[in-house]
């Protein structure tokens, strides 16, 4: 079922997102009918904020967002980021005694992601967030524009290269605190498109990842013009963990 307009589609350029799209990119630019518009690569907060004014029909959202966006958004059962020992870790230069969050100045990488809402679970009486994108944040700690950061994608497996260490994993304290999987992000499509379409977007998200994970090789070129960190061991370590 192709749509009498190609749709317009979003997902971030981390390798979890890029493997998962890979196909589905490669078959729109080469169908002369293609299903999918060329797609939007951005910051998943970005996308967030994209998704309130709901400028993509097909777009990776946090779960965080998801939860404002009911009611013109609906997920898919493929392509969720899900699961245990995955989630955001919180990072600093030195020890930092948790009770002492309070008075310190912490980057997040944006309002609607769920690691933002994770951080403000974690520790409500912190109030001195400062918002920017997941891979300023790693330096920001670094060189002490900010006491301590919420990392998030490719930057859980490389902040300790700048010397910085974990303060505390929040996906931990999340499984703990709730014996639960920790819901990350998500694919969310326009509730204005009919079942039909919404199955069929679905069935081709769930196709393009079944593929992606039998021919991972064919994969790489197209991760790697869009990843942080390009390293193999890296880029599998986080597809391997979302």
């Amino acid at each position: 079922m192709i749509p009498q307009a190609p749709l317009s589609l979003g997902f971030s350029p981390c390798p979890n997102d890029t493997f998962i799209f890979c196909r589905l990119v490669e078959e729109a630019q080469n169908q002369q009918q293609p299903f999918f518009q060329h797609p939007y690569l951005e910051d998943v907060e970005t996308l967030n904020l994209w998704a309130f004014e709901g400028r993509l029909e097909v777009t990776k959202l946090s779960f965080h967002a998801v939860a404002h966006l009911l009611d013109s958004y609906c997920i898919l059962n493929s392509g969720s980021a899900l699961g245990r020992g995955c989630g955001p870790l919180l990072i600093g230069r030195e020890a930092l005694p948790i009770q002492k969050l309070a008075h310190k100045k912490i980057a997040i990488p944006g309002t609607y992601t769920t690691a933002a809402l994770l951080f403000r679970m974690f520790a409500p009486e912190s109030t001195n967030l400062v918002e920017m994108r997941f891979e300023q944040i790693i330096d920001a700690v670094a060189l002490g524009a900010v006491d301590a950061g919420v990392i998030i994608h490719e930057s859980r497996f490389t902040y300790a290269k700048a010397g910085l260490i974990c303060l505390q994993d929040l996906g931990q304290w999340w499984e703990e605190s709730f014996d639960a999987p920790l819901p990350l992000g998500c694919i969310g499509v326009k509730r204005k498109l009919d079942s039909a379409q919404r199955e069929e977007i679905d069935r081709r998200v769930a196709d393009s990842l079944r593929w992606a994970r039998t021919h991972p090789e064919k994969c790489y070129f197209f991760i790697k013009q869009y990843a942080q960190e390009t390293e193999d061991t890296v880029i599998d370590q986080h597809i391997g963990l979302y």
